[in-house]
């Protein structure tokens, strides 16, 4: 067989062995989010993230040293197209979280409460909804505690693997993080976050020019 006939069967074998591995990453990801929720979260971000953390859990970065979030699309649970790019311009909330997780229950309706006050200021949240194989599952959660904003479905947490080393990466379940207008991340707890957590960890970049 020449070189020529052999030379398409590279790029197919290289396109299987990637996807083995992004498979295996997203297992492993997942594994550790799993864990992370039931041992009450885990700590640091990877490298220099020049975050501040706070009494209260909270990290912050100050707005000319954050990162950039990574492009996070895809289907939502209830099958559309969703892009968290689009809505730059506005705060978002990302809200990483799992049916079968006690402490996403405990915080669902706090998340639901401020979403509805903050949303005419420009404040839009968006779940990630991470480790749960059946979408029924995430729908019939959201139905028990009233949520109305959309949430991304990621069965398998591939998109946690988009997120750098060195910035304010979700590690656990739950994490929230908070955007800025720029699309930075300004925020991010490892924990699940009561009513008044939660306003005050959105409040000062809200508040940002």
């Amino acid at each position: 067989m020449s070189a020529a006939s052999r030379a398409p069967l590279r790029p197919t074998s290289w396109t299987s062995s990637r996807r083995t591995a992004l498979t295996a990453a997203g297992a492993a990801v997942t594994a550790l989010l799993v864990s992370a929720c039931s041992s009450g979260g885990v700590s640091g971000g990877g490298g220099d993230t020049n975050f501040i953390m706070g009494k209260d859990g909270i990290s912050t970065v100050a707005k000319g040293e954050r990162h950039p979030a990574p492009d996070l699309s895809g289907k939502t649970i209830e099958d559309k197209q969703l892009a968290v790019s689009s809505f730059k311009g506005k705060v978002v909330v990302l809200n990483v979280w799992g049916s079968w997780c006690a402490p996403c229950r405990a915080e669902a309706p706090n998340f639901q409460k401020v979403y509805t006050d903050l949303k005419p200021k420009g404040v839009q949240f968006v779940g990630i909804n991470v480790a749960d194989p059946q979408v029924k599952s995430a729908l019939a959660f959201e139905k028990e505690y009233g949520v109305t904003y959309p949430s991304l479905y990621d069965p398998s947490s591939k998109l946690m693997l988009r997120f750098e080393k060195g910035t304010l990466n979700p590690q656990a379940i739950p994490s929230t993080l908070v955007l800025d207008r720029e699309g930075k991340i300004a925020a991010r707890s490892l924990a699940a976050l009561s009513e008044e957590k939660l306003r005050s960890m959105i409040a000062p970049v809200l508040a940002e020019k």
